[in-house]
């Protein structure tokens, strides 16, 4: 397959995550160092720490990348790096590095949107070098971005052609799991814990699914609360808390208003598939709901494999791929930009 060869750097949050990616779409290589250990004993992400293990863990994921692809700097035809949304420490290691390998080995430099990352990590294969690539996906394609930090509904017209259809009001769907299963007592990430949890349990209460001004937006810091109130309940009840029905009631609760949205965003726009991104389009609920949706509707639904939906290099350098082609290229000035949000244009 013929392409530009990138280097791809992601370190927005808490994972480090260095890939070497031909052409946008075929994986030569992906490292990605977790800090989900290091995180569970606080409960959550702490900036200051995941920046300084940001600190630790770039240069030697650069050097594994680079050894796994088994290619030479001189091979390479281009750096990227994500340069916003995230956490301005995190972000400020993955920024720094890319630039000085890019002056380093005269190598051109793209920032690339962590947003623009998980939508394209749809674009993805690990197929053999040998074998054909399977079709990209088609346009006009609706994309549902759901993370612990974003939750957007995208049109996408084209490479690069974004229209913002709704976002979350409030709390995003992955931060909504992590503080949901603070309440039940569950370990952290909060989003799998729930999933396992809810798993062949019964809904024990059914929470509500909140209005909001958009139609396409989300909010679900009411849904935490409820849940807050509800334990509270049990709690001055002094009763067992059914840890495993509440669980299946609020995972219940977020996959409906997902699928429901998604849904009825895709039916409108007529659109010629669905592709989901981030961490939550892990779940195994809401892939399995919003298909079954979809199906209904006769729309294709895109998701990438578990560990392409989490933060990884890969996704970054899918983007880069595209961005290449189009000449986007950005120079030593490239800045960390921490609520930098994707360049709209009428999709």
């Amino acid at each position: 397959m013929s392409g530009p060869l990138v280097l791809a750097i992601e370190t927005s949050c808490d994972e480090t995550g260095v890939a070497v990616v031909r052409g946008g779409r075929r994986i030569v290589s992906n490292q990605v160092a977790t800090q989900i250990a290091l995180h569970a004993a606080t409960g959550g992400i702490v900036p200051e720490v995941a920046a300084r293990q940001q600190l630790r863990w770039i240069v030697p994921s650069v050097e594994a990348a680079m050894a796994e692809a088994g290619v030479g700097w001189d091979e390479l035809d281009a750096v990227a790096v994500t340069s916003g949304p995230g956490l301005i420490g995190s972000l400020l290691v993955g920024v720094n590095v890319a630039k000085a390998l890019a002056v380093v080995h005269d190598l051109p430099l793209m920032g690339i949107n962590h947003i623009e990352g998980h939508i394209y990590a749809n674009w993805l294969t690990d197929v053999p070098m040998e074998d054909p690539l399977p079709d990209e996906p088609p346009f006009p394609l609706l994309c549902l971005v759901v993370s612990g930090g974003h939750t957007q509904l995208v049109l996408m017209a084209d490479h690069g052609r974004y229209r913002l259809l709704g976002q979350t009001v409030d709390d995003a769907a992955g931060e909504a799991f992590d503080k949901v299963g603070r309440l039940l007592g569950l370990p952290y990430p909060g989003g799998p814990a729930i999933s396992a949890a809810a798993e062949g349990a019964s809904a024990a209460t059914r929470f509500p699914r909140a209005r909001t001004a958009g139609p396409y937006d989300f909010s679900f810091s009411g849904l935490k609360t409820a849940v807050l109130r509800e334990v509270a309940g049990y709690r001055e009840r002094g009763a067992a808390i059914p840890v495993d029905g509440l669980a299946a009631a609020f995972e219940e609760a977020v996959v409906d208003a997902l699928a429901t949205k998604t849904a009825a965003a895709a039916e409108e726009h007529a659109v010629a598939a669905v592709a989901m991104g981030g961490g939550v389009a892990a779940n195994r609920s809401l892939r399995r709901v919003l298909r079954d949706r979809l199906d209904a509707l006769g729309i294709p639904l895109l998701v990438p494999p578990p560990a392409w939906c989490t933060d990884n290099g890969a996704m970054i350098g899918a983007a880069a791929g595209f961005r290449y082609a189009s000449g986007d290229r950005a120079g030593p000035a490239l800045e960390a930009v921490p609520n930098l949000s994707l360049a709209w244009a009428d999709a």
